[in-house]
C-alpha cells in the first residue's frame, strides 16, 4: 500500500486547494493522512526519504535558504515531527531536503546544491555516503543559481519516466550554460531525456513563485496529478498532452494549485509518499 501524507497546515491555510487534492486521491482510492507538528506545508523537504528497500532516512533539515531570521518559525523540527507522527527513521547528519532527491528504483538525482549545504564533507565522500544511505546510484546535476531557484531542488527540474529516461523542463528554453551542463550530467549517467513544457510567468513582486513548472507533479502508484495554471501564456494543453504521451498507461488528473504555487512550490513539494 502506498500512502500520501500532507502537512495539516495545508488543510488550514489552503483549504480549497487541499480539498481538491483530497477529492482526487479519494476518487482513485489513494490513502492519505495529515502530518501534525509541522511548521510549513512543504513536507517533501523535511520528511524522511524512503529507500528502495523501504527504509526511511531522515536527513538534517537546515537549508541555507531558511537561514534568515524571518524564516525561523517556518523551519520544522524533524525529530519532533517524526515523534508526534509515530515515524521511526534512521537519522543522518547530512543536510539535504527531500525535494532535492528525485528517485526511481535504484537511482537518485540530486543537485550540486548538496555540496554547499554540507561544507564539512568532501564531495566524493558525501556522494558515497548518500549512495550507501539511499541504496542508490547518485546522479549529480547542476543546480540553478539562487536568483533563478532559491531552493536548488531537483524536483522542479526533472523526473524519471523509467530507469533510463528523464522528463526534463524543456532545455531548448533554458539558459545555454544550464542546458550544456545538464545534458553533460545526464550523458555521464547514461540517461536519455525528453523535453517537457514549462513557461515563464511574471507575477508582480513575486519572482519566487512556481507558476509554469508542470514537472513538479504528484506521482503515486498509477496516478499522476499535474498542476494546470490557466494564466496568460500557459502551456496547459501542451503539458497534459505530453504527459499522456510519455505515461500512456497512467491515470492523469489535473488540478489548479496556483494558490500554493504563488508561495514557491507545487504538488511534489506538498506531499510525502510512503510505501508500506
Amino acid at each position: 500500500m502506498t500512502k500520501v501524507y500532507l502537512s495539516a497546515l495545508l488543510a488550514t491555510r489552503y483549504t480549497k486547494v487541499c480539498n481538491r487534492l483530497i477529492d482526487i486521491l479519494s476518487k482513485h482510492n489513494i490513502p492519505f493522512a495529515f502530518l501534525e507538528g509541522t511548521k510549513d506545508i512543504w513536507c517533501r523537504d523535511y520528511m524522511p526519504v524512503q529507500t528502495p528497500s523501504g527504509k526511511l532516512i531522515q536527513f538534517k533539515y537546515d537549508p541555507s535558504y531558511l537561514k534568515e531570521p524571518q524564516y525561523a518559525d517556518s523551519r520544522s523540527d524533524v525529530k519532533h515531527v517524526d515523534k508526534v507522527n509515530n515515524i521511526n527513521p534512521i537519522f543522518s547528519d547530512i543536510n539535504l531536503d527531500g525535494g532535492n532527491v528525485v528517485m526511481y528504483e535504484n537511482k537518485a538525482i540530486i543537485t550540486d546544491r548538496v555540496f554547499s549545504e554540507n561544507p564539512d564533507w568532501e564531495n566524493d565522500k558525501l556522494v558515497d555516503e548518500l549512495s550507501k544511505l539511499l541504496e542508490c546510484e547518485i546522479i549529480i546535476i547542476p543546480a540553478y543559481k539562487p536568483y533563478y531557484d532559491f531552493t536548488g531542488h531537483a524536483d522542479g527540474m526533472m523526473r524519471f519516466i523509467d530507469s533510463n529516461t528523464i522528463l526534463v523542463n524543456d532545455l531548448d528554453q533554458d539558459l545555454k550554460y544550464m542546458k550544456k551542463d545538464i545534458i553533460k550530467a545526464l550523458d555521464k549517467a547514461k540517461l536519455k531525456y525528453i523535453n517537457f513544457p514549462w513557461f515563464e510567468h511574471k507575477e508582480k513582486g513575486n519572482k519566487d513563485h512556481a507558476i509554469g513548472i508542470y514537472i513538479n507533479y504528484l506521482e503515486v502508484g498509477n496516478l499522476i496529478v499535474m498542476p494546470m495554471f490557466g494564466v496568460e501564456g500557459n502551456k496547459d494543453a501542451e503539458a497534459i498532452a505530453k504527459l499522456k504521451e510519455v505515461f500512456p498507461n497512467k491515470i492523469i488528473e489535473t488540478i489548479n494549485y496556483n494558490d500554493v504555487a504563488l508561495q514557491g512550490g507545487l504538488l511534489n513539494c506538498t506531499t510525502w509518499v510512503v510505501k508500506k
